[in-house]
């Protein structure tokens, strides 16, 4: 039997659609459905890595906890890692497949079709309910003939159809009826309801709102979903950094500086830590808005050279090495702490040979095999020393200790198999470190063993909720039940 599939069309890009889409996964879930998220095309360096060394977004493996399957590149099979204004690295399969700009990719949509229509016909094999996510608007005209994501899906699967706006941004209105009046009739037949995102205030001022959408549109208007703070799940993208900090530093909390290089991956890694009484993310941009932080966190980055080019230039170099607090880096912010960074193949845009920021006594040199796995491992470091963690790794340098290895953590398996790997290097102190590890914060010892050493109080508190189930609770409240029953039908 092939199962049905549920789409989430958005008027927009970040008008949340994969948080939707998580939602409906765990609601599915719950009621005894295996069910799969899936988003033909994601473009976005936030990445995770399945079993099989596949690369995938993060926001598929989000959307895949919450459905509580392990996910599988089937689930993405396109994934789009900018490098740069006009170019991106393809990754079709979970796999690096070539570099191209977007006038060498869209004429190769064909092949990536294919691509998509088998995958989605694995999972609809596999699972009882497929719950798709579009990107961006499915009505841009000028994209809409090259569209192997939005309409062009649903249209495939004759898929159930939802369409998400944002009423927080303004102007819902056209948004839904807009984008309904630009769809094609075949493409708009199959829109089952409208869903009003991220709603603040009185439900019942916007009454009139919901008849006026529902008598122009024909269409019913699902629910109000009201704004929720503080999800706690990983962002889809950078374009998330680019808000305004939702909570303000509070007196006397710890500050951890997050340096949000061009190019910036995997950011939402140091997520926990802004999860934890008492402590503090500042995404910064220039070497002044370090003032006042306890630590500073180089993060990963899809162009390790252009970023260091750029740390150089906003003054970054002088700040770092008379920073007094801790400075750590992961992937390619470990690279960057190094004493020198070489690409002499050109594997990251021209290549290149760059001075590191000299604060660890490591070397980097890119090779064109890109290391992708899932890890376990143990860490090394004072405050940490013998926690076992679980983490991923995605890299293309490969990184050696100049002298005596000091070790941030012992890889002890990848891709399930024994190994016996050192990662990372910490400096006599412990104030400066770096490794590969993308994930490690999200073990608790590890987490709060780092920050105690940074002075932290905290970690009495109780564990937060399960944010699926927060979500789903949250999302399944401010639907129609009727509809949302006919909408899961299997």
């Amino acid at each position: 039997m092939t199962a049905p599939v549920l789409m989430v069309l958005g008027t927009a890009s970040s008008v949340g659609k994969s948080t939707l889409v998580a939602a409906l996964c765990r609601i599915a879930a719950r009621q005894g459905l295996s069910v799969a998220p899936f988003k033909a095309q994601n473009m976005s360096n936030n990445a995770a890595v399945t079993a099989d060394g596949g690369e995938i977004a993060r926001s598929i493996a989000v959307q895949a906890a919450a459905a509580r399957v392990t996910p599988t590149v089937a689930m993405n099979p396109i994934l789009l890692k900018p490098e740069g204004e006009r170019r991106s690295q393809v990754i079709v399969a979970g796999r690096p497949w070539r570099s191209l700009d977007a006038l060498d990719y869209w004429q190769r949509r064909d092949l990536l079709w294919a691509e998509v229509t088998r995958s989605l016909d694995a999972l609809r094999a596999d699972y009882d309910l497929v719950v798709a996510e579009g990107a961006g608007s499915p009505v841009e005209l000028n994209l809409k003939a090259r569209d192997i994501v939005n309409a062009r899906v649903a249209t495939y699967a004759g898929a159930r159809t939802l369409l998400v706006g944002d009423i927080d941004t303004g102007g819902i209105f056209a948004q839904l009826l807009g984008t309904l009046m630009l769809l094609d009739a075949d493409e708009r037949a199959l829109v089952r309801g409208l869903v009003i995102n991220r709603f603040r205030g009185d439900p019942s001022l916007f009454t009139d709102g919901i008849a006026i959408l529902e008598e122009r549109s024909g269409l019913p208007v699902l629910g109000m979903v009201p704004w929720l703070h503080d999800m706690g799940l990983a962002e889809e993208d950078a374009v998330a950094l680019e808000r305004p900090d939702a909570t303000p530093e509070r007196p006397g909390d710890l500050v951890i500086a997050v340096v949000q290089l061009p190019a910036i991956a995997n950011f939402d890694d140091f997520a926990p830590l802004a999860r934890e009484a008492g402590v503090t993310l500042r995404h910064i941009t220039h070497a002044e808005q370090l003032a006042g932080a306890v630590a500073v966190i180089l993060p990963g980055t899809k162009h390790t050279l252009a970023a260091r080019c750029w740390l150089r230039e906003r003054g970054f170099d002088a700040a770092l090495q008379s920073f007094p607090g801790a400075v750590v880096g992961v992937c390619g912010g470990y690279q960057l702490l190094g004493q020198r960074i070489s690409d002499p193949l050109a594997v990251e845009g021209t290549g290149g040979d760059e001075p590191g920021l000299g604060l660890l006594p490591v070397t980097t040199v890119f090779e064109v095999t890109k290391r992708t796995a899932q890890v376990q491992a143990v860490a090394e470091v004072p405050w940490a020393a013998g926690v076992t963690f679980e983490g991923y790794e995605i890299h293309v340098g490969r990184t050696h200790a100049v002298g005596a290895a000091r070790p941030v953590a012992t890889l002890t398996r990848r891709h399930g198999v024994a190994c016996a790997e050192a990662d990372g290097y910490y400096s006599a102190d412990g104030r400066v470190w770096g490794c590969y590890l993308h994930g490690l914060f999200a073990t608790t010892n590890f987490r709060r063993g780092w920050l105690r050493s940074l002075g932290w109080l905290g970690g009495s508190a109780a564990p937060p909720p399960d944010p699926y189930e927060r979500l789903a609770d949250h999302v399944e409240a401010a639907l129609d039940p009727r509809q949302l029953a006919a909408l899961l039908a299997c």
